[in-house]
């Protein structure tokens, strides 16, 4: 997999985005502080000065990349790395478009703004539903996909987990977006986020491993 024109949208990102920090930091009144962290009631919790606030998703997207970038030259499985290339460009971009998109909503306030904890919850969404999207379209592969011991070594296992993956996934997102967007306790919207999670994440893992033990079980009935 090519990764070089990826990482170089990349670093262009992380240079503008830099430089909008600069530029926001400049028009935010003396000793403003910005948000770096709201709670599930949509309250800001954590702040930090308007310039470490706005640099801190420049420098994750800056991180992200060099991480993205690196995976696929340490990939065990190169013959199969052509087969997840996909998944593992959605995720680079989707995680690149959510640490812009936050930025703007660290930002926000410095324009009169104010945005909550369900923008966010709902960007998150929105990079569940492409991941769930993708994930069926991925090969088996150490650092991309889900990765169990039963998906890695069996193409028909990993194939079946990921369409059960993928769907979950986008149900997840779904989920998450309307806990975003509808007004609810900040318990509830906690409880829809972190058992979205669980779900997409958990089940998708003993499917592989039942999908596993089946086999195993006509092998020895054979």
């Amino acid at each position: 997999m090519k990764v070089r024109s990826i990482l170089a949208v990349n670093l262009l990102i992380v240079v503008l985005m830099a430089g909008f920090a600069l530029w926001a930091a400049d028009k935010a009144p003396p000793g403003m502080e910005l948000p770096t962290h709201w709670n599930m009631e949509g309250e800001v919790d954590r702040t930090a000065p308007a310039l470490t606030a706005l640099l801190i998703p420049a420098g994750v997207t800056l991180f992200l990349g060099l991480v993205f970038a690196i995976i696929p030259s340490i990939e065990p499985l190169q013959d199969r790395m052509a087969g997840s290339a996909p998944l593992l460009r959605a995720t680079w971009l989707g995680t690149v478009a959510l640490m812009i998109a936050l930025q703007g909503i660290i930002a926000a306030p410095i324009f009169g703004f104010g945005v909550g904890a369900g923008a966010v919850i709902v960007l998150v969404g929105l990079l569940f539903v492409v991941l769930g999207n993708m994930l069926p379209k991925s090969r088996p592969g150490f650092f991309v996909g889900i990765r169990t011991p039963w998906t890695i070594t069996d193409a028909d296992n990993w194939i079946a987990t990921h369409r059960l993956g993928g769907k979950l996934f986008m149900l997840a997102g779904l989920a998450m977006i309307l806990a975003g967007i509808i007004p609810m306790p900040g318990p509830a919207r906690l409880a829809v986020v972190l058992a979205s999670i669980l779900v997409a994440a958990a089940l998708p893992i003993l499917y592989s491993w039942r999908f596993w033990q089946r086999g195993n079980r006509r092998d020895r009935e054979a």
